[in-house]
């Protein structure tokens, strides 16, 4: 019985050495920078290409803060506190950004001097549409333009309230928007025929989501007012300074204009808010679907791609001194509606 045993071990034994030498030799595998010798090590890496010179890619965004603290009197009783919802500090940055915070109720010589240190602006979302407010965002309007005109490319997103409020002030009417039914809702973007999406916020859109947008409900509305578009192409002011590029509908289905971009600068308007979708979870209505987060890093990865066009080269520790890192947001989402976080200024 032993004999046996051992005979079955040697035969198995003998059997696995004649299968390895059946297996044909493989070649080593080696790395890239294993193929090369140590002489050429030196020039492998410096075959790198150089980064456009005529690119910034330090930019930074500044974002304007809008009346109050975000949350109702929650977080800050205080009569001269604004705030900026950390959804677009983390949108900007997403993008490859840094933010400066622009307090629109500071010195007006204070506030253009931060505006030097941007390439540039974000009007969020909120309420307030008149007094300071409303100056505040035609002052910094009129600058960005001026700007454009005299050869930096100086972009503005004006997201919600901040494309209303360029509306207001391009149309030179207060009273031109209307009101629509479109509260915490996601919605779909429907791109107007002939549209146009070459050098637009679409181009850094990938195809296949482009089409997503008009078939499945993943940009986030969240606004009592708006513009249709009948009313907008029959504005003449209107008309020359934006093209339409999507429309949607309210609760009642009513038709409003979505998306917008300047006809000659890199301004972008939109009804619907693009920080949203990877950023705030305050609205179980947020949509946070895959295609949702591709929406809001497409939008936020275009703003920075065109800020890094502005010929703006502001000193380094100036722009430290007044970066949103010298500031900590408040956790507002606490009651489960809101921001989640909101920056305070007094």
């Amino acid at each position: 019985m032993a004999h046996d045993t051992v005979f079955r071990f040697l035969f198995l034994i003998s059997l696995f050495t004649l299968s390895l030498s059946s297996i044909p030799k493989t070649h080593n595998i080696f790395l890239p920078i294993q193929l090369h010798n140590d002489d050429s090590l030196s020039s492998s890496a410096s075959s790198c290409p150089a980064p456009n010179p005529n690119l910034n890619y330090r930019p930074v965004i500044g974002i304007l803060t809008h009346p109050g603290d975000g949350a109702s009197g929650r977080l800050s009783n205080d009569t001269d506190a604004s705030n900026i919802p950390a959804s677009y500090v983390k949108f900007a940055e997403s993008g490859g950004a840094r933010v400066i915070p622009l307090v629109y109720n500071e010195p007006t010589e204070k506030l253009l001097k931060k505006l030097d240190l941007v390439n540039g602006v974000i009007f969020v979302g909120g309420w307030a549409k008149d007094g300071l407010y409303l100056e505040t965002v035609a002052r910094i309007l009129k600058i960005a333009l001026q700007r454009n005109d005299a050869g930096d490319h100086f972009p503005i997103y004006g997201i919600c309230l901040g494309f209303e409020l360029i509306t207001m002030i391009i149309s030179e009417d207060n009273d031109i928007l209307d009101k629509y039914n479109a509260r915490n809702q996601a919605s779909t973007l429907q791109f107007v025929e002939n549209a146009n999406t070459e050098g637009s916020i679409f181009q850094s859109f990938p195809p296949d989501l482009i089409k997503k947008l008009s078939t499945e409900c993943i940009v986030m509305q969240n606004h009592r007012f708006g513009i249709s578009p009948e009313k907008l192409q029959g504005n003449e002011k209107l008309s020359s300074f934006w093209e339409i590029l999507t429309i949607s509908t309210d609760e009642n289905n009513q038709v409003y204009v979505s998306t917008v971009r300047s006809r000659k600068y890199p301004v972008t308007g939109f009804q619907w808010h693009p920080e949203k979708n990877a950023f705030e979870w305050g609205s179980a209505n947020i949509p946070h679907t895959e295609n949702a987060i591709r929406v809001t890093q497409s939008a936020a990865g275009f703003l920075v791609s065109e800020a890094r066009k502005s010929t703006n080269r502001p000193n380094d520790q100036e722009v430290r001194d007044n970066l949103i890192y010298n500031y900590t947001p408040t956790y507002g989402g606490k009651a489960g509606k809101g921001y989640d976080e909101v920056y305070i200024f007094k």
